[in-house]
């Protein structure tokens, strides 16, 4: 087993089967607050084409305003997008005793088209305990609680042990490097960090109401994007050929799906398949406990694949997103092309996979090309002193609540400052229902318990990294 992980006592799997504890809140003031930023965030239009301009402008305010410097504050635009911009904030210590924490987090949204939603995204809707409007899991909802935590511990004169700084950044969703990335590249001094916290990630898995563990991100899948594409000389459609460029492709594709990269674990996913097998029964829990030991037994890792959540843990995988073809309905095609998305393993190589596709293709004349290449982001350990202490800060919130190390399938801006030698942990405050995720969707949602109960949270995990090791 995953040797950080906390002790699982029979206490806390009856509380993840259902026995919860009234999580602690924010004071009502801060309560109002967090909701009012909320609220303003989702009203701002951060899509990529809108920018993040007007959200750090508001951010800025609200910080200027709790009384924080110009110094401490800073808003920068790119200079070449200038609808871009990110906040950074600096929560100082009188003496700082050792190297600032990092929290980060995201304003930029996915598009929302209105006629989709059965409300207006770009309004907070609150009815029957949920809020709606994009943004609001991923990640205003988040924002909003990471800046009124902020502005609750300036208003009443926290001074940390060591700085503690706060990036909003922006262009996270469509991944074009002008934000945490142009930040680590151009503003290194001014957001360099022992460590950093992610809120764009891991956090409470709920199923109904029932709290099932808390997922530490310590790592996520690499992002990676090939090319394929075949070519011919064309002809007319009355006069078939049998080579014919969309055939070719479309054999090749066949071959990528059916076929599976080998199973690889790290000690994330050896450690989160253990905590799941204590929350599971009968062959699923045997299967999980067979693949947490080093080396996995790949009879179980084999049943578990039939679960694409499974499987997405399990090893790398990659898939046809995009297809095109031909140039005329009447005309034999001379170009054929696809998109295929890949999600390494941490401890994967592009140069693996992309040998592993040409291998499996089988056909010189299918031409790969790397569209968007991978970006190197090692597994940040996590040592028991510092699981303990992200442990302590989530049962204070949610006692005995499994907590455990966790991949997250998806990316985020943490691959850029693991990849920048800074160990990063994503830690969300807001609990999702994890067969009701809305997140890039339609009528994006959360809880307005939950965002109480996060708010809370928030505080506390702030104030408890503000200690040095």
């Amino acid at each position: 087993m995953y040797p950080t992980l906390p002790a699982l006592t029979a206490a806390a799997l009856l509380f993840a089967g259902g026995a919860q504890a009234a999580a602690p809140l924010a004071p009502p003031a801060n309560q109002a607050l967090a909701h009012d930023i909320l609220k303003e965030l989702v009203a701002i239009n951060t899509v990529h084409d809108h920018g993040t301009l007007k959200a750090a402008q508001a951010i800025q305010a609200r910080l200027k305003a709790a009384g924080f410097s110009d110094a401490d504050v800073q808003l920068l635009q790119i200079p070449e997008h200038p609808e871009q911009a990110q906040i950074v904030a600096r929560l100082r210590a009188k003496t700082p005793s050792a190297k600032p924490v990092l929290f980060l987090g995201h304003l930029d949204v996915v598009e929302a088209k209105a006629e989709d939603w059965t409300v207006d995204p770009f309004t907070l809707n609150e009815k029957d305990g949920w809020w709606y409007g994009r943004g609001t899991q991923d990640m205003k909802g988040e924002d909003a609680i990471m800046l009124a935590s902020l502005i609750r511990l300036k208003s009443e004169g926290y001074v940390p042990d060591r700085d503690l700084i706060f990036a909003f950044t922006s262009d996270e969703e469509v991944g074009d490097e002008i934000g945490a990335k142009w930040l680590i590249d151009n503003h290194r001094p001014l957001i360099d960090a022992a460590l950093v916290i992610n809120t764009d990630g891991g956090g409470g898995a709920l199923r109904g109401d029932k709290r099932l563990y808390y997922g530490v991100q310590t790592s996520e899948k690499i992002y990676l994007t090939f090319q394929l594409e075949t070519t011919n000389k064309g002809g007319h459609s009355s006069i078939p050929e049998p080579d014919n460029a969309i055939y070719r492709l479309a054999a090749a594709l066949g071959r990528i799906a059916a076929y599976q990269f080998p199973v690889q674990t790290t000690a994330t996913t050896r450690g989160d398949f253990a905590v799941s097998a204590l929350l599971s029964s009968g062959q699923e829990a045997e299967d999980l406990k067979a693949v947490s030991k080093d080396p996995p037994d790949l009879a179980a890792a084999a049943r578990l694949s039939a679960s694409p959540h499974y499987n997405a843990a399990l090893r790398t995988t990659c898939v046809a997103t995009g297809v095109s073809g031909g140039h005329s309905e009447n005309a034999l095609p001379q170009r054929a092309r696809a998109t295929i998305q890949c999600r390494m393993m941490p401890n994967d190589t592009q140069a693996n996979v992309m040998a592993r596709l040409v291998e499996v293709i089988a056909d010189p004349q299918v031409k790969m090309s790397v569209v968007y290449p991978a970006k190197p982001s090692p597994e940040s350990v996590l040592d028991p002193k510092l699981m303990a202490r992200f442990t302590s800060v989530v049962h204070a919130s949610w006692p005995g609540v499994p907590v455990a190390p966790h991949m997250d399938r998806g990316a985020s801006d943490s691959v850029f400052t693991r990849g920048a030698g800074m160990p990063s942990y994503a830690m969300s405050s807001i609990w999702g229902d994890i067969d009701d995720n809305r997140a890039h969707g339609r009528d994006e949602r959360i809880s307005a318990k939950a965002f109480a109960e996060g708010l809370q949270f928030h505080y506390n995990l702030i104030k408890a990294m503000a200690k040095p090791d």
